[in-house]
């Protein structure tokens, strides 16, 4: 799978092929335009944060170009009216944090210019959270970010064996923390590998982000951990604007529609771009159960 995102002729033979109703369903368009537009229609009922798809980013002028994509979509989301419930989530990858020459730098001023334009839009950035060897690159950046933008979100993934020490280290005040699973193939060394061990360590660093000070954003669909986070949140006192859930486009719409007209805050995680057969492919590949979790989303539109 990850051979194959890589090839020119494996792209064209499935950007040619009967796949549009799958991406149609996960992936808002290849435009500006075609995220505000799927935005806009969210947005009348939930909250949204927009990725501008691409990663592993191979030159300066792709993150420069990256830069440009973001500051463009947010000065629309200005225009549009938008901004107070459309954010934006980066992956500093796309933004040079893979680079062979001054990485971190580049990646942190590109970061800089995206959190600019978002804080001129009136709205926040949350930094996507990539594969295990960018963990510590990606939060000394998130910390240098928010010395200046103290809003700006990190992702952490409860696979990860120090997600706990993690999630301890950012639920202070004014902190936003999305809790994801997460769908990179790591090592055992650093991963939980079985399902069962992932879905207790999902759990007790929920159970520290929602005793902190921040924001817990948790990010799942399974109704297990939604019904664990909601009593957690009650247990400590949280009303249903001091935490939210969040899901990605496509994926279990109903609940998603279910969840916000019971009050809660319920954000849409939005990918639009063209790399989105790159997009793919690596979410496939990165875990085989990947495979059969969007094919049985396509064929349960609930």
């Amino acid at each position: 799978m990850l051979a194959a995102a890589r090839s020119r002729t494996v792209r064209a033979a499935v950007e040619a092929g009967p796949f549009t109703p799958l991406v149609d369903r996960f992936v808002a368009g290849t435009d500006v335009a075609d995220a505000v537009a799927a935005a806009r229609t969210i947005a009348a009922d939930r909250l949204v944060t927009v990725d501008h798809l691409g990663e592993d980013t191979p030159d300066r002028a792709q993150a420069d170009a990256a830069v440009t994509a973001y500051r463009t979509l947010l000065g629309r989301l200005r225009t549009e009216g938008l901004a107070d419930r459309v954010e934006v989530s980066v992956k500093l990858s796309a933004l040079g944090q893979r680079l062979p020459v001054d990485a971190d730098k580049i990646a942190l001023d590109s970061a800089r210019q995206v959190c600019e334009a978002a804080a001129a839009a009136g709205t926040t950035v949350t930094v996507d959270m990539e594969d295990h060897t960018t963990t510590d690159s990606t939060l000394g950046i998130v910390q240098d970010l928010r010395v200046d933008y103290p809003w700006v979100g990190a992702v952490l993934q409860a696979h990860l064996r120090r997600t706990e020490g993690d999630c301890r280290d950012l639920a202070g005040p004014g902190s936003r923390v999305r809790l994801c699973k997460g769908a990179y193939d790591e090592p055992a060394s650093v991963a939980y590998q079985r399902t069962d061990e992932v879905d207790r360590s999902f759990v007790r660093c929920l159970k520290v982000l929602m005793a902190g000070e921040g924001l817990p954003m948790v990010a799942t669909h399974d109704p297990r951990l939604i019904a664990i986070a909601r009593f957690l949140a009650d247990r400590n006192d949280r009303t249903a604007d001091d935490y939210e859930l969040q899901m990605l486009y496509g994926v279990r719409p109903r609940a998603q529609s279910e969840l916000a007209a019971e009050g809660l805050r319920m954000r849409i995680y939005l990918p639009y771009g063209t790399e989105w057969f790159g997009y793919f492919m690596r979410r496939l590949g990165e875990r085989p159960a990947n495979l059969a979790f969007f094919a049985r989303s396509l064929l349960t539109r609930g």
